[in-house]
């Protein structure tokens, strides 16, 4: 039986001495494109294929991840009016959409800046679906109060029917702004209604951030690293480049 070899740790890749990529033997040197062994000519041609963060990249990620938010927000408000639960459960679902959007964007492009509007489409996406939701609900307030309140006035001048109109436009005018300041502070201003729902809220949104966040970092092990020699890598010694 044999006894295991504790003071020499070697990958089995290493060992193997073979391209992870074609299957070609590496005898001298090697590559490592995400911690896989590969023979030069794979690492040139992975250099090549890795994602370029340029200026176009970017710009692709912004428009593409505006397009996620707004499809996120849609989705949000959707839920939120059909089920009636105001907890923003589909902040998770609206984080992974962001970042998602933008990584097609970017093709596959990542670093701190697109976590950071990455974050900021978020977070607005979760906390702007407070106007369509609150609208609803207005208009289902309004509706509802008109339908209790109304009365057949037959002796009803044309005076007070022409005035009805302009006092409407002029109360969704004050409705609509008030909702568009108090969007993006929406996911705070829940506190003040309903302290565990809006704590919950909260956390909730903050992992969808984290989503969006953690999706958007660049992969440490993301790259070509290398050349290495082989012989330090049969040897059991650390491998250092040449």
């Amino acid at each position: 039986m044999d006894t295991p070899q504790f003071e020499k740790a070697q990958y089995k890749s290493q060992q193997d001495g073979v391209c992870k990529r074609c299957g070609q033997t590496v005898s001298d040197t090697y590559y490592r494109i995400n911690d896989d062994m590969a023979c030069s000519q794979c690492a040139e041609k992975a250099k090549f294929d890795l994602p370029k963060d340029n200026h176009a990249a970017f710009t692709r990620a912004l428009l593409f991840g505006f397009g996620g938010a707004i499809l996120g927000l849609a989705l949000y408000a959707t839920f939120a009016i059909a089920t009636g639960i105001e907890i923003g459960y589909v902040a998770l679902a609206v984080g992974y959409i962001v970042a998602t959007a933008m990584k097609y964007g970017s093709r596959g492009a990542a670093g701190r800046r697109y976590q950071i509007a990455a974050v900021t489409f978020t977070y607005a996406a979760v906390s702007m679906a407070a106007i369509p939701i609150g609208i609803h609900y207005a208009i289902s307030t309004q509706e509802h109060r008109q339908t209790s309140l109304q009365q057949p006035q037959a002796d009803s001048t044309a005076g007070e029917n022409q005035q009805r109109p302009r006092s409407a436009s002029i109360a969704w005018g004050s409705l609509i702004g008030s909702l568009i300041l108090a969007g993006l502070a929406s996911p705070f201003l829940e506190l003040q209604q309903d302290l565990v729902s809006g704590v919950i809220g909260l956390v909730i949104l903050y992992v969808g951030i984290q989503i969006a966040w953690k999706m958007m970092a660049k992969s440490p092990s993301a790259g070509v690293l290398g050349p290495f020699r082989m012989n330090a890598a049969r040897l059991g010694t650390p491998p250092q480049s040449s």
